[in-house]
């Protein structure tokens, strides 16, 4: 597969482009992403589904500057796909002739059960670990799928979109008839009970954005955010109710004034319908689905087992010592045995040091000092798919103090929603020091034993003298229960 490669996706809203980089076989992160509200579907609903000249026009204007954008990045592959509006067009093929024609390009026009199929696949891979329906509102249709243990197990598409419900009913006012329409599609199709629904797309996101920003959450992430649906329909009902000026104080930016009625109205019917009670958005939808198909054709659509794609990503962009980053994960999970049931740490936190002990020092690969201050920006930015946010700041927590005493107050205060307790953060917190204390000296092989009786944990060296680690492990604020003594 080329090492960058870009995805272009026909909507019938945008027209959105995204170019990837590959850091190793399976590694890979987002390098540039671009899109144009070229409006394709624009007053095609009302005039049997036909494309009109001008919206053609935008689009290939549009796709002209992406193609150049992606020649800036030297992109080896580009991968587009169309959806809702222009697979549904009479004129479909001049449009896609002319694309062809003018710009050389080829785009793969997919049905909406493609469409739902890359979406949840996407979900299924790049967010942590979930039983769930995913729900992509677009501009023409809705697709939904059913995502468990990291695969696609159902897909279906709707005739419900934005631009279609805005442009048939809600230019027109006519909400009551609009909501006809929505229970009529959704009762010739029944979707399967759901109480955790993953949310993808710009309708998604949008309302996600203002949930997020009303709720003062504390991390700025959309990918993997977490909500009741209870905030979500105590919005909904004030955007259905809003004026222009009323949906900015809510949150919602001025591009999508137009749509968001719409969209939320059919996000709505569709959450209450299968009795959701959670969501989760997903900054990854249908154009990371197309890549990740190509990434992942000869392994089933899955990563292996155990890989993590930002992880690796993070490691092979930002460490300069691999080695040393395996040992300290090696020293760190070895303490953690040996610990973790004297200092009261649930064993499931294990593996949330382990990835802590390896990205602890990726900042030095910025400048070496405050490198741990660089390494927590890193890991809480770029450590985007497979976990929760919950895990993020604990990775990152981790990361950001494994050179201090302990924590700082005001940091644990200030994400005390998304950490575990206090105490269990600075147990996790020592455990990390510790082992990077240990390995200050950086040994070619790990060149001691380590051992617990009687609440001390005994060091013995087999080659050289741990000199430097002795120092540095009087620095240490030892738990109260703990000591440490080399041998």
């Amino acid at each position: 597969m080329a090492k960058r490669t870009a995805v272009i996706d026909i909507g019938s809203n945008s027209v959105r482009m995204v170019i990837f980089e590959k850091t190793s076989r399976f590694a890979f992160h987002l390098l540039h992403e671009t899109k144009s509200r070229v409006r394709i579907g624009e007053g095609a609903y009302e005039n049997d589904g036909y494309l009109n000249d001008a919206a053609i026009d935008r689009t290939l204007k549009a796709m002209d500057n992406f193609l150049s954008i992606a020649d800036s990045y030297h992109v080896r592959k580009t991968l587009c796909v169309a959806t809702s509006a222009v697979r549904d067009a009479p004129n479909k093929k001049l449009f896609l002739h002319r694309i062809k024609k003018e710009l050389g390009l080829n785009v793969k026009v997919i049905d909406g059960i493609k469409e739902s199929y890359f979406g949840g696949m996407a979900c299924a891979n790049l967010l942590a670990k979930t039983k769930a329906m995913t729900i992509d509102i677009g501009g023409g249709s809705t697709e939904c799928a059913y995502i468990e243990d990291n695969q696609v197990k159902e897909s279906l598409s709707l005739n419900l979109g934005t631009v279609r419900l805005k442009e048939l009913y809600c230019d027109h006012n006519d909400i009551s008839a609009a909501q006809k329409h929505i229970d009529k599609i959704m009762d010739r199709l029944p979707l399967a009970q759901s109480l955790h629904v993953v949310g993808i797309g710009g309708t998604f996101r949008a309302l996600s954005q203002a949930v997020m920003q009303n709720s003062n959450y504390p991390l700025d992430k959309l990918h993997g955010f977490t909500f009741s649906s209870e905030d979500l329909f105590m919005l909904g009902e004030k955007i259905l109710k809003a004026d222009k000026k009323q949906l900015k104080e809510l949150g919602i930016k001025k591009e999508r004034f137009d749509v968001i009625k719409p969209g939320t109205l059919i996000l709505m019917k569709i959450l209450k319908h299968v009795g959701c009670k959670s969501l989760t958005t997903s900054g990854a939808g249908v154009r990371e689905g197309v890549y990740l198909h190509d990434l992942l054709r000869n392994s089933g659509d899955r990563f292996p087992e155990h890989f993590n794609p930002s992880v690796r990503y993070l490691i092979d962009k930002h460490t300069l010592n691999k080695k040393e980053s395996n040992q300290l994960s090696r020293i760190s999970k070895e303490l953690f045995d040996l610990l973790y049931m004297t200092l009261n740490i649930e064993p499931r936190f294990r593996h949330e040091l382990s990835i802590a002990a390896k990205l602890a020092h990726i900042g030095e690969s910025l400048h070496f000092y405050s490198y741990h201050q660089h390494s927590y920006y890193l890991t809480q930015t770029a450590l985007e798919y497979g976990f929760t946010h919950q895990q993020i700041m604990l990775i990152s927590t981790l990361v950001r103090f494994h050179k201090r005493k302990q924590p700082k107050k005001s940091h644990l205060e200030t994400y005390a929603s998304l950490l575990p307790d206090e105490k269990t953060v600075i147990a996790l917190s020592y455990i990390l020091s510790l082992a990077n204390t240990l390995t200050v000296h950086r040994p070619l092989n790990i060149d001691f034993t380590l051992s617990f009786e009687e609440n001390t944990i005994l060091v013995k060296k087999l080659k050289k003298p741990l000199y430097l680690a002795q120092e540095a492990v009087k620095n240490l604020d030892l738990p109260k229960e703990l000591a440490v003594k080399f041998v």
